[in-house]
């Protein structure tokens, strides 16, 4: 479905908009569940029914009986949860054009060429487990369901990685060559085992034997949010503010991560805050939006940015969208994913819920 335009709303003051959401939510009552991502900004999330990450969300709609579902995030979070919902409910988002430029990064076509190439080493189903991330199209979840693979979130990477491990010799993980590094390193796998994927070369740019020898393949694709930050801002970091932790997400270089004192999924670092003592300085590297959220609720701590880093793509969702699509419930701005592929997506987001 095209992206509608909330044209209606523009001229309406930020006071009104405001007043006129609260009064549609209350019109639709149960039959409304209202999604806000953390990197959402506050003029959006604050009418959130449930705040959390992209997985915790999806989960929230699937266990919802609410008809209509309001993503506010970007398009792959909204597809994860028309997946995981029943056909009787509708997901909507209020800007279908906020997506993800790391998802964009692997493609279905370009998915399936490493595979016809792959089998230069042998059968591919017998030799790679595909592992994808959740921040990835519907299409390349759907793969990864085809071929024995499953999905992972950055809370479950270790797990999602350890269980692939165990059903082939090596795995071929996607889209974020991040946060498959980072997880890689930490459940033991030497570095001359893990080999970067560059899909628009030949092999990969690797060797024959390079790829006979890794155990774990990873995609060239990245977060431009999480990828701004570098091992210098975290010297700094330190040099002005002594004593400061540093935590940083899994989606940073592995310099980054190895440089700060913890590293984890969001929801990790919203936890990570709240567990943190009274008067203790905490230098957090993920999205600004969720940062500055955190340094208000949590005044009797110092929570500061590493650099400030925005999600632009989140940022495009605004109020006046929400109340498009609230006002115009289920009839504007629908995420559907095809049958063909819903399925198979489904079938690779329950193996991870089965871990």
């Amino acid at each position: 479905m095209p992206n509608s335009s909330p044209e209606p709303y523009l001229d309406l003051t930020d006071e009104e908009v405001f007043a006129r959401i609260s009064a549609a939510r209350a019109a639709l009552g149960g039959d409304a569940l209202v999604l806000g991502h953390h990197y959402q900004t506050e003029a959006v999330v604050r009418f959130a029914d449930v705040r959390g990450d992209s997985y915790e969300l999806s989960k929230k709609a699937a266990g919802s009986d609410a008809r209509l579902i309001v993503f506010c995030g970007v398009h792959f979070m909204a597809e994860s949860a028309d997946i995981l919902t029943r056909p009787e409910q509708t997901v909507v988002m209020p800007d279908l054009d906020a997506g993800c430029p790391m998802a964009d990064m692997a493609s279905l076509g370009e998915l399936e060429s490493a595979w016809v190439q792959l089998a230069e080493l042998g059968r591919p189903d017998e030799l790679f487990l595909p592992v994808t991330y959740i921040n990835s199209r519907a299409e390349v979840k759907a793969f990864c369901g085809l071929h024995g693979g499953l999905i992972c979130t950055s809370a479950n990477a270790g797990k999602a990685l350890t269980w692939a491990l165990q059903q082939r010799p090596k795995t071929f993980f996607l889209p974020d060559q991040h946060l498959g590094h980072n997880t890689a390193l930490a459940q033991g796998i030497p570095p001359e085992e893990i080999t970067l994927w560059d899909p628009v070369l030949p092999l990969g740019g690797n060797t024959r034997e390079a790829l006979r020898q890794a155990r774990v393949l990873l995609w060239k694709g990245h977060c431009h949010v999480h990828t701004r930050f570098s091992p210098a801002h975290v010297a700094q970091a330190r040099q002005a503010h002594p004593g400061a932790l540093v935590v940083v997400h899994p989606e940073c270089v592995h310099e980054v991560v190895a440089a700060s004192d913890a590293a984890g999924s969001t929801g990790f670092i919203v936890r990570y805050i709240e567990n943190a003592p009274p008067g203790s300085t905490i230098i957090v590297g993920t999205e600004i939006n969720l940062i500055t959220r955190l340094a208000r609720q949590y005044r009797d701590r110092t929570i500061l940015p590493l650099v400030s880093s925005m999600c632009p793509n989140m940022y495009k969702n605004s109020p006046r969208d929400l109340l498009h699509v609230l006002e115009n419930p289920g009839r504007v701005n629908v995420v559907r994913v095809a049958d063909e592929v819903r399925e198979p997506a489904r079938l690779a987001l329950q193996r991870m819920l089965d871990l």
